[in-house]
């Protein structure tokens, strides 16, 4: 569902800041048939109300030695307020761990994971995964290829989207 404060302009502008964050406002503003001191104006705005969280380099995982991606689903042995938050306070402090979700379903946690290759993973399972706080179990599988990697939304309807 498209959010009522933004009309069609301010979704073009945040496509176009998805696809490239360095992109000049008076491209912006070229792109919009709006001028760049309005394109400015909503730009600012966008980010004071928090629709951008914030600007990133999108980085080559492989040309930084990142060359495996898994994922990691775990379990922990109780389900208790402590528990949760004990496990959550602790797997957000683990580099290699990208992202984490705490999901409904077969397993409680659903990890990502960017390593180097199977030695460092074993370290990492060794010393870091596995003394996490209340983990029963956690099973690991290993992407053979990236079909489909996003890191913006599509915005239906919207010019450029």
């Amino acid at each position: 569902m498209i959010n009522n404060k933004l009309d069609q302009t301010d979704y073009r502008i945040l496509d176009l800041l998805q696809q490239d964050a360095w992109i000049s406002h008076k491209a912006i503003a070229h792109a919009v048939n709006k001028s760049a001191t309005a394109v400015n104006v909503r730009i600012r705005k966008l980010n004071e109300e928090g629709f951008i969280k914030c600007y990133k380099a999108i980085i080559d995982k492989k040309k930084i030695g990142r060359n495996l991606t898994g994922f990691v689903k775990v379990n922990l042995e109780k389900h208790t307020e402590v528990s949760l938050s004990s496990f959550m306070t602790e797997v957000i402090k683990l580099e290699e761990v990208m992202e984490c979700y705490h999901i409904t379903g077969d397993f409680d946690f659903l990890l990502r994971i960017s390593i180097n290759d199977m030695e460092e993973y074993r370290n990492v399972l060794m010393k870091k995964i596995s003394n996490l706080p209340g983990i029963a179990n956690f099973t690991s599988h290993f992407v053979i290829a990236e079909v489909k990697h996003e890191t913006g939304f599509k915005f239906k309807g919207i010019g450029g989207g």
